[in-house]
């Protein structure tokens, strides 16, 4: 049902309009999804169910916000200071961090695809060095074929003791990129996705970070209550990574 409201919708209402009135259109669909089996930490609306997506993923029906979404909030909310830089942001962030008086927000998106304020290319962050308390990168690095420069444009924006939140798809062993292959049906069967270039594992992906000079904590998160309540997705890893 969801998504075929969301593909009526798209069809009908202007891009741009839709994202600046989604708060207002989810609001009428979320009413029916009210209860108290569940909370979105985000938006903090209690909910009898999330929305249960095709890829198995929960979505608030009210913010639209993902697992992955309710997770980096958990870690950020309590934590969050100074200059922020947010690559790609998904709505259900932009918007509490948007509104945020005691923070100074950066979100950034180089393909036009999600809201934001700035158009940075990773690889050549049009930033002072040194600038940025806070760095989400998320779902960002597997996009990206010279991923080397955009780490060291990472580092070279981040504050000392600045922290990064990286997240991608992860698999086991190694990091699995070919550059030869550019086709999107052959990057869809190869990477997961048709506009992805590799597949990081963790181990790969905390290397090439501590090669430019971060510290790196790679954060494992196993099943627990909070998972059933909040909607969180386990096991997920989140790299947190320092200067």
């Amino acid at each position: 049902m969801y998504n075929s409201i969301k593909k009526s919708f798209k069809t009908i209402v202007p891009k741009s309009f839709l994202f600046e009135n989604e708060v207002f259109f989810r609001y009428f669909h979320g009413v029916f999804y009210t209860g108290n089996k569940h909370k979105c930490n985000i938006c903090s609306k209690k909910l009898r169910t999330f929305i249960r997506l095709k890829n198995k993923d929960l979505l608030c029906p009210f913010c639209g916000s993902l697992s992955r979404n309710r997770r980096l909030w958990s870690l950020l909310s309590n934590n969050i200071k100074g200059n922020i830089l947010h690559f790609s942001p998904s709505r259900s962030l932009y918007r509490p961090f948007k509104k945020n008086n005691q923070i100074n927000y950066y979100s950034t998106d180089f393909e036009n695809e999600f809201l934001a304020d700035y158009k940075f290319d990773i690889t050549t962050i049009n930033q002072e060095s040194e600038k940025f308390d806070i760095i989400i990168c998320y779902h960002i690095l597997e996009h990206v074929i010279d991923d080397k420069k955009a780490i060291s444009e990472l580092y070279r924006t981040l504050k000392p003791q600045g922290t990064i939140y990286i997240q991608t798809p992860f698999k086991e062993g190694d990091i699995y990129e070919d550059y030869s292959i550019i086709a999107p049906k052959e990057r869809l069967k190869h990477f997961g996705q048709e506009d992805h270039v590799r597949i990081y594992s963790v181990k790969g992906l905390k290397s090439r970070l501590e090669n430019n000079g971060f510290k790196v904590e790679p954060k494992t998160f196993t099943n627990d209550e909070n998972d059933f309540y909040n909607g969180f997705k386990s096991p997920e890893t989140v790299l947190i990574a320092t200067k």
